[in-house]
């Protein structure tokens, strides 16, 4: 199936219209002729693959941000790690589909592990017994090496992924995205729209050039119906490892996250703060839980963690989600 970008005119008919890529207000557009031959319009095969193979998976979770270096591939490691920690008999797994910038390889200690083909599809690295790992990185000859991909063939890796891969039975997939609202969101909630995506988990942080951009991404998941689980509010404050004084580096002028989440109705998950001791963790691929298991921002994690699990629940058992 052809990959239609998202930049379309403001007066777009639709993929689905018999006008598209046929009206005055189509010429100039990107997707013009991908919308007049019709190919945007026929059913992708692949989506039922991947329901089949997804069919498995209970909660499927998007951690986004439109902003980069907020923290969202830390923010996931730290999650899926604790998630798992949280109950031997839970299974999660993570799929980067940071296509350009996969760095969970590295953040949870597996870099340089090869990915598996068997007759039932890709197997994922593990990072613990119930802990798994998917990304671009295990494909690439040099952890160096610059993915120079166009739309089109990110789409097609995403595809792979989540139709090739055998996960197994999963209680939990998070997906760890890059910045922005383009094409590895699209493609990801496009594939995942018939699975039952359980939500996204928004991160940011608290100066104000970051909120205006995850606002975008708020924005985001309510045009494409993603419901919202809950805002991390990561790198509020810096408190020093020695001298314990706290500072903060972003300043909240405007209320940070938790006036945001407040005034767009939705779940304030918690604050993490910016520790310098978890970023050394991440840098060397440690383990945060068992390297620091008295630091106070375990104990914040921890309860951001079942707030999640909280929210997961209520998205099963159909209670509502402040989304709106």
């Amino acid at each position: 199936m052809a990959d239609v970008p998202s930049d379309v005119p403001q007066q777009c008919p639709g993929t689905t219209s018999k006008e598209a890529g046929k009206t005055s207000i189509c010429t100039g557009c990107p997707n013009q002729m991908i919308c007049a031959s019709g190919i945007s319009r026929q059913p992708d095969p692949n989506i039922g693959l991947i329901k089949k193979r997804l069919s498995t998976v209970k909660n499927k979770l998007l951690v986004l941000s439109g902003k980069g270096g907020v923290g969202k591939s830390t923010i996931t490691s730290l999650l899926s790690r604790s998630l798992a920690a949280s109950n031997p008999d839970i299974n999660v797994a993570v799929l980067d589909i940071d296509i350009c910038g996969p760095s969970q390889p590295r953040v949870l200690g597996v870099t340089g592990e090869q990915v598996h083909q068997s007759g039932s599809g890709w197997s994922p690295v593990y990072v613990e017994d119930n802990l798994s790992l998917m990304s671009i990185g295990f494909l690439l000859d040099n952890p160096s090496d610059a993915v120079i991909w166009r739309g089109p063939k990110k789409n097609g890796m995403i595809r792979q992924f989540l139709s090739e891969v055998d996960w197994g039975t999963l209680d939990y997939l998070i997906l760890d995205t890059p910045p922005g609202t383009s094409d590895e969101h699209l493609s990801a909630t496009s594939y995942l729209k018939d699975t039952g995506i359980t939500g996204a988990i928004i991160v940011t942080t608290p100066q104000q050039v970051a909120l205006l951009d995850v606002r975008k991404e708020i924005n985001f998941c309510r045009k494409v119906n993603i419901p919202i689980l809950g805002i991390i509010e990561n790198m509020n404050i810096f408190m020093c490892p020695k001298c314990k004084n706290c500072t903060e580096i972003f300043p909240a002028l405007t209320g940070g996250g938790y006036a945001m989440a407040k005034e767009l109705s939705i779940e304030f998950l918690g604050s993490l703060p910016l520790d310098p001791f978890l970023a050394r963790c991440c840098d060397e691929g440690k383990n945060f839980l068992t390297e620091l298991p008295e630091s106070p921002t375990i104990f914040i994690l921890k309860t951001i963690v079942q707030k999640i699990i909280e929210q997961c629940e209520k998205a099963k058992n159909g209670s509502e989600i402040d989304i709106t």
